[in-house]
């Protein structure tokens, strides 16, 4: 053997010797440095702070970007209305940057900032080739093409550039409040996120009503900023916020920013006009007044129109998603007692029938395993097939010592089936043709109008095909006590699989352990096989 391998290795080292020749770099199996060359290669493919797309850390860092963009998105707009003060003079009072809202929107501007650095040194799929991209050059172009403009825009840190400047006027803390909505852009990327959840209806009804209450929340907002603007340039007290004032007896004074409602008041009626506009047409207690505000209250109720219909349309399918498997159990009952009815079948099997129906549904739910699993490949469907028999090849001492191929190429062969209680699933006479293994009820084993044998969970019964060339015929009953789910292989699959592992032939002949062996004594089947020969 050692003088084999010495051979093998020199063949090796002459080949890679060849290739040297032509330029390429092989390493010699006798080379020291061989791990090293190849530790170079997969330095080289991925480069050092490349991240994956599917690490771990990636994923973590995806949902806690998607909090910041929601926190975002409910914040900035709230902040940008609200939040802006105006001192005695008419000037800006400006920010009090030692405010935690303040310290945290800082921090939001760094983790967005960080965010893009990330983009650009995360691999991504191809969707041309199907394959993942390693290459920085190659990484760093494909997010400019793609998310960087919108990242960028959404990542200026803005209050970071007020605190460098020190610029605290009207105007400037005005225009830096309203192109920090610019951060709504993300919601963009948190769109196509949650897109993926789609195919739940739960989730679907949850993510509308979330964006409903968003959308209010960002009225609520525009409201407050359009009566804001106008109020202080009105020749008469007719705005929401003077209305507000007066029903809470709360007046506004000149030159005194904190008169008037409170923040909460204002926010909260805001929100209560917003909602009443887009679901109804308002109830009149808060009634836009100003021309800035009727514009609002149009567009409001346009915009309001749109969003019942899509998110009631939306509701209605997804209930009715939710009720179509039992519309159709009821088609597929109806059908059957149809079925029953022109036929004329008698009213014992007729419930069988319906009861077999009732029981199989609740286990099946309506779905048929086999062409559902059509639809994937067959590595696929081996998977599949191993998981849903796995307690069988689990708990079952006859599969104790196959392979893992051999499990793989048994569980594509095993058969499910339901049955009923007093089922009569093996009738004396029947062809014995499968081996049956029960994975839960109870059996009753019938042979001359006596119960020889009652048989539950992981016992066996048929025929000891290993030993039979040819299929036998039961001597006795076998009926269902309870609901009884089996599952069954057929003789001619267990023999193909006796073909591809030998190995596990003998094994199985030795391990298996008939509770009930329906087939008819050995001297019996011998002597049919001979009259049957000498007739032929």
């Amino acid at each position: 053997m050692s003088s084999l391998l010495s051979y093998l290795r020199e063949c090796f080292n002459d080949t890679c010797a060849a290739e040297d020749d032509l330029g390429i770099a092989i390493p010699r199996l006798d080379d020291p440095n061989a791990e090293d060359v190849v530790d170079k290669g997969v330095e080289k493919h991925i480069q050092r702070f490349t991240i994956l797309h599917y690490s771990p850390f990636k994923a973590v860092w995806d949902w806690l970007i998607l909090l910041l963009v929601i926190y975002t998105a409910i914040v900035t707009p709230y902040s940008a209305a609200f939040m802006l003060k105006v001192d005695d003079e008419g000037g800006s009072a400006g920010k009090n940057y030692k405010e935690p809202l303040v310290i945290v929107d800082l921090m939001v501007d760094i983790m967005f900032l960080f965010d893009i650095f990330i983009n650009f040194r995360t691999t991504y799929v191809d969707s041309n080739i199907g394959e993942v991209v390693y290459s920085p050059k190659k990484i760093a172009l494909h997010y400019l093409k793609s998310w960087f403009t919108i990242d960028a825009i959404a990542a200026i840190p803005f209050d970071l550039i007020q605190v460098i400047t020190s610029d605290n006027n009207e105007k400037t803390t005005k225009a830096l409040g309203l192109l920090k909505t610019a951060r709504l852009l993300r919601m963009v990327r948190v769109a196509r996120k949650v897109d993926r959840y789609s195919q739940y209806a739960p989730a679907v009804l949850l993510l509308l009503m979330c964006t409903f209450a968003l959308i209010a929340h960002w009225m609520a907002c525009i409201f407050y900023a359009i009566a804001s603007f106008e109020r202080p340039n009105l020749h008469a007290p007719i705005s929401w916020l003077d209305q507000l004032s007066d029903d809470l007896m709360q007046p506004y004074i000149a030159n005194d920013t904190e008169s008037g409602p409170s923040m909460r008041s204002k926010y909260v009626t805001a929100l209560y006009f917003t909602l009443t506009t887009v679901t109804t047409v308002g109830f009149g207690n808060v009634s836009a007044n100003t021309d800035g505000e009727k514009i609002f209250s149009i567009c409001a109720m346009l915009l309001g129109a749109l969003m019942y219909a899509c998110v009631f349309g939306n509701v209605t399918a997804i209930i009715e998603r939710l009720y179509s498997g039992m519309t159709k159990f009821h088609q597929q009952m109806q059908l059957l007692k149809e079925f029953i009815k022109f036929h004329q079948i008698p009213s014992p099997l007729n419930h069988r029938l319906q009861d077999y129906f009732k029981h199989s549904w609740s286990f099946t739910n309506g779905m048929d395993m086999n062409e559902v699993m059509l639809e994937f490949p067959d590595y696929l469907q081996a998977d599949v097939c191993v998981h849903l028999n796995r307690k069988l090849l689990e708990s079952c001492e006859v599969f104790k010592d196959a392979s893992e191929g051999c499990r793989r190429a048994m569980s594509t062969k095993f058969k499910t089936t339901h049955t009923a209680p007093t089922d009569v699933i093996v009738h004396r006479g029947d062809a014995l043709n499968a081996l049956y293994f029960i994975a839960r009820g109870s059996i009753e084993v019938i042979e001359s109008e006596t119960t020889t044998a009652i048989l539950g969970t992981n016992d066996i019964f048929g025929e000891n095909i290993c030993r039979y060339g040819t299929p036998g015929r039961s001597r006795a009953d076998v009926r269902a006590l309870t609901y009884c789910d089996l599952h069954l292989i057929s003789r001619d699959d267990l023999q193909f699989i006796f073909t591809i592992y030998p190995e596990f032939s003998a094994d199985f002949e030795e391990n298996l352990c008939l509770v009930a062996l329906l087939a008819q004594p050995f001297w019996i089947k011998t002597v049919q096989l001979v009259a049957i020969g000498w007739r032929s």
